[in-house]
């Protein structure tokens, strides 16, 4: 249920749906279950998206320490490519990007702490994204870095030009910015 992925922290969880001629049942988080894989955040707030169009790109997004979000991502329907990026200074995967897909058929999750950049491209039309975060929103702590930083190179599965939003559109590239987190052991 529980895969650790290369960049230290990112885990893609496969919850189990078990599935029956009236539909299906999924436990999507489970407290004692994820503790006893040595995932333990006090998740506090759960978000809810809907991207009307194919290609639209959220991200890459962060929350400032103090109150970085931890996030515990899925898709209940459509298709995205969901990335993270290792913004940790220090970390050994610093400015390494794992992305995966995440839909409503393969019902997978992904795990990003605190430290990684996050963002999701919409694979199809009418995707819906549903995440926890561990601390709630704060616009002061709130930011972005370009989803296409020449740096970081990220492999979007994309024909053309994203639906950004403006912030998306104005953010900085990791060469204009001093990341706020630091790698800890």
């Amino acid at each position: 249920m529980f895969e650790a992925l290369p960049l230290g922290g990112l885990v893609l969880i496969h919850p189990i749906r078990l599935e029956d001629e009236r539909g299906f049942f999924s436990e999507v988080w489970s407290r004692r279950l994820f503790r006893e894989a040595g995932i333990d955040f006090d998740w506090c707030q759960d978000n809810h998206s809907l991207s009307r169009e194919a290609g639209t790109l959220r991200g890459l997004h962060y929350q400032a320490p103090p109150v970085g979000q931890a996030k515990l991502v899925r898709c209940t329907r459509g298709r995205i490519w969901d990335v993270a990026v290792d913004v940790r200074r220090g970390s050994p995967t610093e400015g390494q990007w794992y992305g995966v897909e995440l839909s409503a058929e393969n019902w997978a999750q992904l795990l990003v702490p605190q430290g990684f950049l996050h963002g999701f491209l919409t694979l199809e039309p009418d995707c819906e994204v549903v995440y926890k975060v561990d601390r709630p929103y704060d616009a002061v702590a709130d930011g972005a870095i370009a989803w296409n930083d020449p740096e970081l190179a990220i492999t979007w599965p994309l024909d053309g030009a994203p639906r950004l939003s403006e912030k998306d559109r104005k953010a900085p590239t990791l060469a204009d910015w001093s990341s706020p987190f630091k790698w800890e052991t």
